[in-house]
């Protein structure tokens, strides 16, 4: 494809956003008028789904096209290395950048966020703006450009990636270029302006979700400011813009600290392979190459992006990967798409468990091997001493290599439980004692898809 006809890329990341925190899912509780109108313009996935409820995983698949397991992002303690890219995944940067894009992440990375093999500019990204861990302080940031560090200026961190990333619109408009933004909101820590704070202040509702939403309202500013800056260059046609979260929303806490809100009947949240933790929204806009105003049921998931990109940028697959995703090209234009192949989901704290917290969707039906408490917490050791890395950075240039806790006696693993999703989307009726043959099935099919990508992950030898 010649270079002046490839489209551009701007691929979008909030969070821990849920699909309730849309303004039209919500019954405006929250303002989200750029969202909203980028629903109504493009494609909406009501059937979306991250690759892991948890952020670091998610993003690894997001950007190979394979599950989690595979490329050794299992969890998001950056001290443990547990965040990593594996160094011999390819990434959709990568690809793209061997084809003659110019290559950006603007934001988070939180794949790699010690040790220099493992830095964004090393994996695809020609510019890197943004932070390499897990979260930041929205308003004492600190962040670092290729490399170079630069300090808080007084501007909130929202507002701060939606510049960076609108200079590097700027910059390489004359060019095809893929740009990844990856929001840090609605993230904790939850701050946002105190007079934007009080515009969603109602009784009844709590402090935090006012404050979420003040944040939500200020990435909703930021993908009009995106937006706004394409059509002012020119380059809004030919651009495919998407907008999608790693993960379902935080929901807990007590009182004004309480994260609870509206997420559209899903059971479930943030860590958990229920809907409420893995089915995000997925906002598509493509002028030049996709239809429009298009509410879609095609069943997609984080690993499909990368060979979707990868094909209507006209560039070649990687040789010789194992690709998890398929290219959904021609069900986004309609078009009579492949069977969509069974899909899968497990997350634990340390060390996978192939029985806790798992789930398998296939068509309507969807397996879940319900999580395990004393597997879902982390040892206090464990917890200090992340502390310790946010607030002393500087003693960690690299991830421990100390072996890791044993694992907790969790006991004997609960029952699985079978939904069918198309007449239940809650999960609130669990039919497994109804189809014994069906859930023996799902069940085998999971315990082989564990051993599959946990005999990839253990095969790395990156350190």
């Amino acid at each position: 494809m010649p270079a002046a006809q490839r489209p551009n890329i701007v691929l979008v990341l909030a969070d821990d956003l849920g699909y309730g925190d849309l303004g039209r899912c919500n019954g405006h509780a929250s303002r989200t008028t750029a969202l909203d109108q980028l629903c109504t313009e493009g494609i909406a996935l009501a059937q979306h789904y991250s690759a892991a409820p948890v952020c670091a995983p998610a993003r690894a698949a997001l950007l190979t096209g394979r599950y989690p397991h595979r490329t050794g992002a299992i969890d998001t303690l950056e001290l443990r290395g547990l965040d990593r890219l594996a160094l011999r995944e390819r990434t959709l940067a990568d690809s793209l950048a061997a084809a003659g894009y110019r290559t950006g992440l603007v934001g988070k990375w939180h794949n790699g966020a010690l040790d220099e093999r493992y830095h964004p500019n090393r994996r695809g990204f020609a510019e890197f703006t943004g932070f390499r861990g897990g979260w930041q302080d929205y308003w004492q940031w600190r962040l670092e450009r290729n490399g170079v560090p630069f300090a808080a200026d007084g501007r909130h961190l929202t507002d701060v990636i939606t510049a960076e990333a609108v200079s590097f619109l700027r910059r390489h408009r004359g060019e095809p270029f893929f740009l990844h933004v990856a929001y840090n909101a609605p993230h904790f820590p939850f701050q946002a302006p105190q007079p934007l704070v009080e515009q969603f202040s109602r009784p009844g509702r709590s402090r935090a979700v006012a404050t979420i939403y003040a944040m939500i309202h200020q990435l909703d500013h930021g993908i009009a400011t995106l937006r706004e800056e394409l059509s002012t260059l020119g380059l809004a046609d030919n651009t495919i813009f998407l907008f999608s979260s790693d993960n379902g929303p935080q929901l807990d806490g007590e009182g004004e600290q309480s994260t609870r809100r509206h997420n559209c009947g899903l059971a479930g949240a943030k860590e958990s392979v229920h809907e409420g933790g893995i089915r995000v929204p997925l906002l598509l806009s493509w002028p030049d190459g996709l239809p429009g105003g298009v509410r879609s049921e095609v069943f997609a998931h984080f690993t499909d992006w990368f060979p979707t990109l990868v094909a209507l940028a006209g560039a070649p697959l990687p040789e010789g990967v194992r690709l998890d995703g398929v290219d959904l090209a021609d069900a986004l234009r309609g078009q009579a798409a492949a069977d969509q192949p069974a899909r899968f989901w497990q997350w634990n704290r340390l060390r996978p468990l192939g029985h806790c917290n798992a789930a398998m969707r296939d068509g309507r039906w969807k397996l879940v091997r319900p999580a395990l408490d004393a597997a879902m917490g982390l040892p206090a050791s464990e917890l200090d001493l992340d502390a310790d890395l946010k607030r002393h950075p500087e003693r960690y240039p690299h991830a421990l290599e100390s072996a890791l806790p044993e694992p907790p006696d969790c006991g004997e693993p609960p029952r699985p439980q079978l939904f069918d999703l198309l007449a239940d989307p809650g999960e609130e009726h669990d039919l497994a004692a109804r189809h014994p043959a069906l859930v023996a099935r799902m069940e085998a099919e999971l315990g082989a898809w564990f051993e599959d990508v946990e005999q990839d992950r253990r095969s790395i030898r990156d350190c």
